[in-house]
């Protein structure tokens, strides 16, 4: 029997935020603006902007929510199952671009709003997955991988996290915050990645 394969893993827990397309930021925030960095994120590239915006679903809305940055190709509303429950919002659970059928949304800027169609998501879990580390481990052909978090209030194992890999990647899990409150995680911990 293949003895299981384990590497430890930095998790991180993202809280709601929003992608915007250069329209609809602009839209938002007025012609030929430009989102100003607050802090850089872990994954390279990726940041926190200053900007906010307010999101409203049929039963209520959230306000202060953040843009990260820089901007996409598309506009895309990420919360947790206990934020679309609170704001009304019928979003599926997908992996960040999969936008076919995803909640509806109205979001609110300081020089305008927009009306999402098809744009909010429940963001899967998901390793981010250098490709280096993959070709290391052999990882291309799967698909998810296991996660183990022994804090000493709440330990718990994920089972399907979803594997993402780039090149770009630095090596880290995400969660979202449901996710996050189940293992006792603020914003970020230790975890253990299986390989079965």
């Amino acid at each position: 029997m293949a003895k299981q394969i384990k590497f430890p893993v930095i998790v991180e827990v993202s809280a709601r935020h929003v992608h915007l397309k250069k329209r609809d930021l602009e839209k938002l925030f007025g012609k030929g603006y430009k989102l100003r960095k607050f802090k850089f994120l872990s994954q390279p590239g990726e940041f926190a902007s200053k900007e906010t915006v307010t999101i409203y679903g049929e039963k209520g809305f959230f306000e202060e929510v953040r843009v990260i940055g820089p901007v996409r190709d598309y506009t895309q509303v990420e919360i947790s199952q206990t934020d679309a429950y609170f704001l009304g919002i019928k979003a599926p659970f997908r992996l960040s671009g999969d936008l076919k059928n995803a909640g509806k949304c109205v979001i609110k800027g300081p020089k305008g709003s927009i009306r999402v169609s098809s744009g909010v998501i429940i963001p899967l879990r998901h390793l981010h997955c250098p490709e280096s580390f993959a070709r290391r481990y052999n990882l291309k052909r799967k698909k998810f991988v296991s996660l183990e978090i022994k804090n000493s209030l709440r330990p718990v194992v994920f089972y399907k996290v979803y594997l993402r890999i780039s090149p770009n990647y630095k090596l880290a899990v995400h969660l979202d915050t449901d996710e996050g409150n189940a293992a006792g995680i603020n914003k970020a911990s230790k975890g253990i990645v299986c390989l079965n």
